[in-house]
């Protein structure tokens, strides 16, 4: 099992964390593990308290609330993270990097 999962949402129009964002942590047969909101700084510590075995998951971000809440149009209404989990002996971080026309991500530590 993987020893923790993380989230963290940086909004890169305003430069601050993106308080508030619904994230759903989907396993690799395409359910629903967990949900949270990001907190005032952007983060959800951990989305799966139980581990991880191998395999792909996905991450979907609600950012269209997000964007609304905040009086902000955006082209992306949803976001998805698909990524792999090989090594359970390790935790992973899965960073978003958003702004209403574009995202970016990578494997954080």
């Amino acid at each position: 099992m993987s020893k923790i999962l993380s989230t963290h949402v940086l909004d890169a129009t305003t430069g601050n964390p993106a308080e508030g964002v619904h994230v759903q942590l989907c396993g690799p047969d395409g359910s629903p593990i967990s949900q949270a909101h990001t907190d005032s700084d952007g983060r959800v510590a951990e989305l799966a308290p139980d581990g991880l075995t191998s395999g792909t998951y996905r991450l979907i971000f609600d950012t269209g609330t997000y964007f609304e809440s905040i009086g902000t149009e955006t082209f992306y209404p949803e976001v998805t993270v698909t990524f792999r989990i090989n090594d359970t002996s390790r935790g992973y971080h899965v960073p978003l990097l958003l702004s209403p026309f574009a995202y970016s991500t990578y494997r954080g530590s």
